[in-house]
């Protein structure tokens, strides 16, 4: 089967990487600002403190798209040991625990990291004289 938008793929990873990177680092800024939502703010040294400093200042760097494979790595990281920390110990299925978020964001940071940043980002600024997989591709055709 052709992929529909496969020609679009480079703009909607940008477009995955921004706004998972925002709605990350949002779950950050609940936990250090009580906002949005108002709220109980994390103790900054506590696990929840560092928690939410990863996510905001995680979430942000892989929104701009800031050492992106670094910073999901961490994200990732992070959100796998939510899940068997806080999640896995109430029930194994993701879907009874709550922890399907946990999962989906280590699994989806886990690719970024793999991935890299991609287009629209401060890394592709940062690089723009390097050649890309693309570059490679279109010499080796």
């Amino acid at each position: 089967m052709d992929r529909i938008l496969g020609n679009y793929s480079p703009h909607l990873y940008a477009v995955l990487r921004i706004v998972a990177g925002l709605l990350f680092a949002m779950h950050g800024t609940q936990k250090l600002f009580g906002w949005p939502g108002g709220g109980d703010t994390a103790e900054i040294a506590s696990l929840m403190g560092l928690a939410g400093i990863i996510e905001f200042v995680g979430g942000l760097m892989i929104a701009i798209g800031l050492f992106t494979s670094w910073a999901a790595f961490i994200a990732s990281g992070e959100m796998a040991v939510a899940y068997f920390m806080m999640h896995a110990a109430q029930n194994t299925w993701p879907i009874l625990n709550g922890g399907e978020l946990a999962v989906l964001y280590c699994f989806l940071f886990l690719y970024m990291a793999a991935r890299g940043s991609g287009i629209w980002s401060i890394d592709a600024a940062r690089h723009r004289s390097t050649v890309t997989d693309a570059d490679v591709h279109r010499h080796h055709a």
